[in-house]
């Protein structure tokens, strides 16, 4: 356990260290296998209604918290054990290094000029058709997912394992994975899914902001330019949380984001957020640099605030 710090506050921070070492768990990977447990349910319950989605939602997602108010119950009266738990939640909850990577791989697919290739690939990133998508617009895609998962997928799960510990991080998960399986304006999902989606906004108002102020603190010489662009473009999204980390990663990094996107059929015409040029592949490994350095700063952040 890290010297000087508390029981939660360790785990976290060894969590995140285990995630940027390692990656993701190659096999029987428990968000996976929680995934395929809410589709089984899905399939069972589904109806095109708000009520039945909702109970969708809360089932899964309290499944998650109960089974994190368990084990920390279960090691009250031993801090190795609560610790180790803790360590191994952040781990197979984090993201980090799987992003990171995925935008590596995407910027060499791009700079080698694999358009087809960069396609099939996005789709590790994000949900955005990719049909018809060229360099560019692949370009811009990744770069935006960057920033946004940086904030889903590293800055919340802490920042909720710090305030809540193990139901925290097992619970943000829940239903983050939820709101990516379900939570899309399609014909099927829309009612059905609207549940998943606004909760999953709601867990995410803070961390998204606490991002934002991360990337700017992270951004060097650009800081200024980062808190400007966030605070006057963040709002333009028409999600209440991407829009936060997505506007500052474009000011940090002197780009523009934002545009014409498809998903699953529905366009969006989305704001521009930045003043800078288009961004390019070497961009796309810059933002990969700036959500490492806003996780290590989001870790650091959590082990403070933790117990």
């Amino acid at each position: 356990m890290p010297l000087r710090l508390g029981t939660t506050a360790a785990g976290l921070v060894t969590g995140y260290v285990a995630d940027t070492l390692f990656g993701d768990p190659r096999r029987g990977h428990p968000v996976a296998l929680f995934g395929t447990a809410a589709a089984h349910l899905e399939r069972r319950i589904w109806a095109d209604s708000k009520p039945r989605g909702a109970v969708y939602a809360g089932l899964c997602t309290f499944s998650a918290v109960g089974l994190g108010v368990a084990l920390q119950a279960a090691t009250r009266r031993s801090p190795f054990a609560r610790f180790a738990l803790i360590a191994a939640s952040t781990w197979v909850v984090l993201g980090g290094c799987g992003l990171a990577a995925e935008g590596t791989e995407m910027a060499r697919l791009l700079e080698a000029g694999e358009v087809p290739e960069a396609r099939q690939r996005l789709s590790h990133l994000c949900a955005r058709d990719a049909t018809t998508l060229d360099s560019a617009e692949l370009t811009r895609a990744a770069t935006e997912s960057i920033a946004e998962n940086t904030s889903d997928a590293v800055v919340a799960p802490l920042f909720w394992g710090a305030v809540a510990g193990i139901p925290g991080l097992l619970g943000y998960r829940a239903l983050n994975t939820l709101d990516a399986m379900v939570g899309y304006k399609s014909p099927r999902y829309r009612r059905f899914g609207w549940a998943a989606a606004r909760a999953d906004d709601v867990v995410n108002l803070v961390p998204s902001r606490l991002g934002a102020v991360l990337t700017v603190l992270c951004s060097g010489g650009r800081a200024r330019d980062a808190w400007r662009v966030w605070r006057r473009d963040g709002e333009a999204h028409p999600s209440p949380n991407a829009g936060q980390v997505e506007a500052a990663f474009a000011g940090a990094l002197d780009i523009r984001l934002g545009g014409t996107n498809s998903y699953g059929g529905e366009v969006e015409s989305r704001a521009r957020l930045g003043e800078g040029r288009d961004p390019k592949p070497a961009d796309l490994r810059r933002a990969v640099r700036l959500s490492r350095l806003v996780g290590a700063a989001a870790a650091a952040v959590a082990a403070g605030v933790a117990r």
